[in-house]
């Protein structure tokens, strides 16, 4: 093995692979990451995560799936799953008490561990998880309902699934010592009691610090990180594995607690979830024995098989009963539900301390439990996009803009867009843009973009680019900033006015907030509007083998400014100062054209 600093920066550089990998060719990283594992780890022998991590192997693992889970319940807004919380209830109880019977069966009688390990592992793969439900999620684009029932269960899940392998485990032990199941009622009830006073009241009292600000902003991230680390490791302290659930509540408080914004910590929570999840994956996957792997063979195939078209569509059937689901959106949460880090983290564990207490088979509990979260990731990575595009659930793709402003030249450049097939919503603040806006059959949303009503009310589905129209420069780069993680930098745009050069300094926007240049520096809001008032029309136009877009700029008599350009798969480019765009034949050039004759100088 490699000495132990080369060897960290290995796996961070594979993990960065990994996850560019997966970005560019749209499957979930956990595929890329548990093969690099593999390869590092069984094929070429060159990591040991026991030799590199010693004793602290178990620990970092255990507090990094804690950070990962309080990023994850960071995100759980009860007001999305309005009407579908009685679903969400019943995966996380109901859904798990059947997979958990149908695996532990299917194991028992395929490879007949015994009902202790059996069970075990049953109670091991009924979680599935945000590290691979919310990349999924991104690939598959399923609509909103779907979407937040699987977000939901995936997080929730976690926690639950823990106390189950906890409660299972315990019980494994406490009867081989000749233990009654009293003792195990009373972890359970041990364990959510420990769990909900550490998550409730850390929820309750870090919200109150911040919503009174008794915390400068460039400490809340370290406070977020060190507190959740504190109430993970003190849960457990009192109760074993109790700290999944402190930590998942403490998320879901925060995330639900009024006048409490958890932004900047949900941004800086979400990179360090994303380093933690590329470093984790490989690492267990690295303790992978092939061999075993290979004496499982064909059964492996059959377990797959079981949690696929047996468990998880009758865990899917009995909690979506009489939900008011559709039959193909139920179908589509039915096939996803690839299993991700807790079940693996878990299962290594309670692997290691059964192997301890006797039971030589436990450590195929880790082969099975990756054979399970393997297979699923890559069968319903394959699968789950086309079949949400056949049964017509997946959600538009996000070719859709919004735009600050309603006003002329708002207006004029949503019609253009519209007129070509591409979403535009329109939001203002000034009742008579948005009513003029609506008289032109534009969909609007009256109020502030970044106002707490618009993060609740304002349909974004099918919308990806951001365009900064309104004559208030402040208003654009405030909805820059407000919109850059949920579209990308690279998709954000305002349109300068006219006296932004003149600017000093000290009273200019930054460009990091401001977004991209949109259109071109030598087109300001108020000349835009100008030209609107002088008869300037926005047209399209079909370059062609015969007419180029260079020509567009030789015709004799007329002023043109390229807006957007449409290429030949029917995808939209927006010209700005900060990419340089050539459009080809084939493509379509949407543009400001006026005779030049009319234009003021």
């Amino acid at each position: 093995m490699l000495e132990p600093a080369l060897m960290i920066a290995v796996i961070g550089i594979c993990g960065l692979f990994c996850q560019w990998l997966a970005w560019s060719i749209k499957l979930p990283a956990i595929l890329f990451l548990l093969l690099a594992g593999i390869g590092l780890g069984s094929v070429s022998g060159v990591l040991n995560p026991n030799e590199l991590l010693g004793e602290l192997f178990f620990p970092l693992v255990s507090l990094s799936v804690a950070v990962i889970l309080f990023e994850g319940s960071l995100t759980l807004k009860f007001s999305e799953i309005r009407g579908l919380e009685q679903v969400v209830r019943r995966l996380v109880s109901v859904g798990v008490l059947i997979t958990w019977l149908i695996m532990a069966a299917a194991c028992e009688f395929l490879l007949g561990l015994g009902w202790p390990l059996s069970l075990l592992f049953g109670s091991l793969v009924v979680v599935t998880g945000p590290t691979v439900i919310v990349p999924m999620l991104r690939s598959v684009r399923p609509n909103a309902r779907i979407a937040n029932v699987l977000r939901w269960e995936g997080i929730v899940i976690d926690p639950i699934g823990a106390l189950l392998a906890v409660l299972v485990y315990e019980t494994i032990i406490s009867f081989g010592q000749g233990g009654e199941i009293s003792y195990t009622l009373f972890v359970f009830i041990k364990t959510l009691l420990v769990g909900g006073l550490f998550g409730c009241s850390a929820g309750y009292v870090f919200g109150i610090i911040l919503r009174k600000q008794l915390l400068p902003e460039y400490l809340h991230n370290f406070a977020t990180l060190t507190l959740v680390l504190l109430v993970f490791a003190g849960s457990n302290a009192l109760q074993h594995e109790s700290g999944l659930l402190s930590v998942t509540l403490m998320g879901i408080w925060l995330a639900n607690m009024k006048n409490t914004d958890v932004g900047e910590i949900l941004s800086f929570k979400e990179h360090l979830s994303t380093l933690l999840i590329s470093g984790l994956f490989i690492l267990l996957a690295a303790r992978i024995d092939l061999e075993q792997l290979a004496e499982i063979g064909w059964i492996s195939i059959l377990l797959l098989l079981t949690v696929q078209f047996i468990a998880r569509p009758l865990a899917v059937l009995a909690s979506t009963f009489g939900s008011g689901l559709s039959g193909r959106e139920c179908l589509l949460i039915s096939w996803i539900g690839p299993r991700g880090i807790v079940a693996a983290a878990i299962s290594a564990l309670f692997a290691l301390r059964l192997e301890e207490q006797g039971f030589e088979q436990a450590p195929l509990l880790v082969t099975l439990t990756f054979i399970i979260i393997i297979g699923t990731v890559v069968f319903q990575s394959a699968t789950a996009r086309p079949l949400a595009r056949a049964l017509k659930v997946s959600a538009p793709a996000p070719r859709g803009f919004l735009i600050v402003g309603a006003n002329s030249v708002a207006r004029a450049v949503a019609n253009a867009l519209e007129s070509q097939g591409f979403k535009a919503l329109l939001a203002d603040t000034s009742w008579d843009n948005i009513s003029a806006a609506r008289m032109e059959g534009l969909d609007t949303f009256y109020g502030n973009p970044v106002s707490e009503l618009a993060n609740d009310r304002m349909d974004l589905v099918g919308i990806g680019h951001l365009l900064g129209l309104s004559p208030q420069r402040e208003l654009n780069a405030l909805a820059c900033m407000r919109y850059r993680d949920e579209f990308g930098g690279r998709r954000l745009f305002s349109l300068p006015n006219s006296n932004d050069e003149n600017l000093k300094d000290k009273h200019a926007i930054a460009p990091k907030h401001k977004g991209q240049t949109l259109f071109s520096s030598d087109l300001s809001f108020s000349k835009f509007a100008s030209l609107l008032s002088q008869d300037a029309k926005i047209r399209t136009t079909s370059l062609s083998e015969s007419f180029s877009f260079n020509d567009l700029f030789t015709e004799p008599g007329r002023k043109l400014y390229p807006l957007f350009a449409i290429d030949t798969n029917g995808r939209i480019h927006v010209f700005c100062d900060e990419q340089t765009l050539t459009p080809e034949e084939g493509w379509s050039v949407i543009s400001l054209e006026q005779a030049e004759q009319t234009e003021k100088p």
